[in-house]
């Protein structure tokens, strides 16, 4: 098959790569490079670079590690209970209150667990707690008008 412009070119790279990495000679290595662009058949190029390897060798980078005082630390997984807590706080308003007393006894376990474990969601959990106790007050309030109209009306 005849060579084309791209595959001498090629040959030539493979040629460069193998004196650069010391395994020709610079004589040897002009004689292979005139050979090559005189080159009429692709055999003619593989001849010429058949004693070296197809492209330059990669080199084994050197490892280092990096030290743990650099590496990131990783963050602590949020509590499932503090999320729940603060799911349940913020359905209080559509649930007209409903969801107060699970999110107050999320948040209160979820925050005794978190001070055991150290996980992460602290706030969660008091967003749970406060929505939740207010929830809680609101209903408390609501009752107490409603026993105290219900005894003065008779």
């Amino acid at each position: 098959m005849l060579a084309s412009h791209a595959d001498r070119e090629r040959a030539v790279d493979v040629l460069r790569a193998g004196y650069g990495e010391g395994r020709l000679e610079k004589g040897e290595f002009d004689k292979r490079v005139e050979r090559a662009y005189a080159a009429r058949t692709v055999g003619e190029l593989a001849l010429l670079v058949s004693d070296l390897p197809l492209g330059p060798v990669p080199q084994p980078a050197p490892f280092t590690a990096v030290p743990r005082t650099f590496m990131p630390t990783p963050r602590p997984r949020a509590n499932g209970k503090a999320v729940g807590a603060a799911v349940c706080g913020l359905l209080c308003v559509p649930t007209i209150g409903f969801t107060g007393i699970p999110a107050v006894i999320l948040g209160h376990a979820a925050r005794a667990e978190m001070e055991r474990t150290g996980e992460s969601g602290d706030g969660l959990a008091l967003i749970g707690l406060v929505l939740g106790w207010l929830s809680v007050a609101a209903w408390s309030v609501l009752v107490t008008l409603m026993v105290a109209v219900g005894l003065a009306s008779g």
